[in-house]
């Protein structure tokens, strides 16, 4: 009886702190710095250094084209803008398609050993002080080099990082829903974390880096924007956040395509925590410890584990004492997953709905970590993935 009730209320607290707790902690601690901390100075606006744009590419030629058009009409100087396309392994028409635009310079070799070993290999090539990434499947909004780099106006700003906007019609499915509100949730924590010190890992949509603070990733690593930026963070820099500057992309194809898409994800984080595992020591790291294992750890580790721990432990409670609060907090757990399975039969039904959705899209993602995990001890996830199908309908 003891047992289960201290694992009732650790795993209880566990799961509100990684998805609410630690937000609303955070907010408070931005507040009170912005009472006491005497503001940064501005970004200096008219900062146009040379910058380098990246992109691996991996087979899109039905979609490259729109990449290269939305990327030449960058409100960025020409002359100080260096557009590189990697296509490594790339079989169908990308390489062709990128010819057709002097102004592009195109890095390729016939062996496809992945992403990670594409970038490592172009930058080597890189000669300008600033590097930007971004998808192939992404387009961004024309002032999105101008905001990015004005930040690298700051010395201790070593990478910044991008929005990334899930575009979707008011027709669209389920999967642009559940993944348009889980990155406007996300995008709420990286503006926080980065005004309290630095943002928690760059997605690869768009981000930014000092070319002289890039070291080669390991060619095995399944999360190279993540890996990228939290090495910058080591390195004693922060990592800005530029929500004006983002990246559209359109949401997977189906449920199935969303799915695979976070497990890889996941196994790719269980992987990064154990690379970065030098960020748990908060005395090497006082600024950032706290909000990398709140933020990131706990969400991929601890917060799933009680997920699962809670509903056990409170039906375990409600047979063996007659206490109400445990009967409240199983009612509440049992519609919470009654409104997520009713989300699941709608998803598959391609119909949507806010009400039924957010809850679905939760367990859907932490039942991704699960599987992600697996993968990752069995070593199933390559670095070397196909990558997920999406609708190409963004304009």
């Amino acid at each position: 009886m003891t047992i289960l009730v201290l694992f009732f209320w650790i795993s209880l607290f566990f799961v509100f702190y990684s998805y609410i707790g630690y937000g609303l902690l955070l907010y408070i601690l931005v507040k009170i710095k912005q009472l006491v901390v005497k503001p940064l100075p501005a970004k200096e606006a008219g900062f146009q250094p040379e910058v380098t744009f990246m992109v691996a590419a991996y087979n899109e030629a039905d979609f490259i084209r729109h990449k290269i058009e939305n990327t030449l009409e960058l409100d960025y100087p020409v002359e100080k803008l260096t557009i590189i396309f990697v296509t490594d392994g790339s079989s169908d028409d990308t390489n062709s398609i990128i010819k057709e635009y002097p102004q592009t310079q195109l890095l390729y070799e016939p062996q496809r050993s992945g992403k990670t070993v594409a970038i490592n290999r172009a930058m080597a090539h890189v000669t300008t002080p600033f590097v930007i990434f971004s998808d192939a499947n992404t387009l961004l909004n024309p002032q999105a080099v101008n905001c990015m780099i004005s930040h690298f106006s700051a010395a201790e700003v070593g990478a910044v990082a991008g929005e990334k906007k899930v575009i979707s019609d008011n027709a669209a499915d389920a999967e642009g829903a559940g993944e348009g509100m889980y990155w406007k949730y996300e995008s709420l924590l990286k503006k926080w974390d980065a005004a309290l010190y630095s943002v928690m890992g760059a997605a690869g949509e768009l981000f930014a880096i000092r070319t002289s603070l890039y070291e080669n990733v390991p060619a095995d690593t399944i999360l190279d924007d993540f890996t990228i930026s939290f090495g910058v963070n080591k390195k004693g820099y922060k990592v800005a956040y530029a929500p004006d500057a983002y990246a559209r992309e359109a949401p997977s194809s189906s449920l199935q395509e969303e799915y695979k898409r976070k497990v890889r994800i996941s196994a790719g984080g269980f992987q990064a925590m154990y690379r970065l595992s030098a960020l748990f020591n908060f005395f090497r790291y006082p600024k950032i410890t706290w909000q990398f294992v709140s933020h990131r750890v706990f969400r991929w580790t601890v917060a799933p584990l009680c997920l699962l721990l809670l509903l056990l432990t409170n039906i375990g409670l409600c047979i063996a004492t007659s206490a109400p609060v445990y009967r409240y907090v199983l009612i509440l757990q049992s519609v919470f997953y009654t409104l997520a399975f009713i989300g699941y039969l709608m998803a598959i039904r391609q119909m949507k709905s806010r009400y039924f959705y957010v809850p679905f899209y939760f367990v859907f993602m932490n039942v991704a970590v699960f599987h992600g995990f697996i993968r990752y001890l069995k070593k199933k996830q390559s670095a070397v993935w196909e990558r997920s199908q999406r609708q190409i309908t963004i304009t």
